[in-house]
Parts: C-alpha cells; structure tokens; sequence
C-alpha cells in the first residue's frame, strides 16, 4: 500500500488524486480558480516554465500538467465531480470562466442536483450539490 507521502518533501499527497494534462496551463488554471477558487498550494519548478501544479478544491486536490503542444482532447470515460454550494448560481459563470455548459441542471432520485459542463480542453465536470453523504453507495 502506498504511504501517500511525497518521498522527498515531506508534503502529505492524497491517496487518490486526479490529474489533468493541458496544452494550455494558464487557461486550465483560470477556470478552475475562477469557478471553483482553486488554490495552488504546489508548483514544480518553483522557477520557470511550469511543469506540475497541485490545487485544492475544499478538501480535494487536483493536478494540473503543463504539456504545451499536445492534443487537448478529453478523456472518454472521465468525469470530474465537484461539490458545490448551488449549482444553479454556479452553472451561470460557467461560460465567463471559459468552459461550456452541456445542459440545464437536473434533479436526481438520490436527492443531488446535478449539471454537466466542460472545462477549456473539453474534460467533463459534474457540478453536484445536496443529497446525503455516501447515499446510494454499497456499503
């Protein structure tokens, strides 16, 4: 089992963290700040051109790569989810930020308000709200 901990640093990593590949960083960078106030809490290298960014979102980390160049295209199959405090009134600064709304928001049977978006490079975001913790999950 992995220890989660960076062998050299000292920085406690999560167990579990996504990790997204951009052709444009500063654009990734933006929309995730700016719609959900990511925080950058990790930068490699310190100085230059960056190569790896860590940001929280609450409780959660997300990973930004650097790869200038390379084929924007989303993975099929991946979705990131965030919790959010109203996706109605966050759906609504979706495209300001630079993503794409997919549709309006809709109301699920397990009680969680749910929206589709895409980010920049076209990744899928669910914004998700309500509903209670682990609801519907084996357990």
């Amino acid at each position: 089992m992995m220890s989660g901990t960076g062998e050299n640093t000292g920085v406690r990593m999560p167990t579990v963290q996504a990790i997204l590949s951009t052709p444009n960083f500063e654009r990734q960078r933006a929309f995730y700040e700016g719609l959900f106030g990511a925080v950058q809490t990790m930068r490699y290298p310190e100085q230059g051109e960056v190569f790896y960014a860590g940001f929280t979102i609450g409780d959660s980390v997300l990973g930004l790569v650097n790869e200038p160049g390379k084929d924007k295209s989303p993975t099929p199959g991946f979705a990131l989810s965030v919790e959010v405090d109203d996706v109605d009134a966050l759906l609504a600064t979706v495209e300001a930020n630079g993503g794409r709304v997919l549709g309006p928001p809709n109301d699920m049977p397990w009680g969680q308000r749910v929206a589709h978006v895409n980010d920049p490079d076209g990744n899928m975001v669910n914004l998700t709200s309500g509903g209670s913790e682990g609801q519907g999950l084996a357990g």
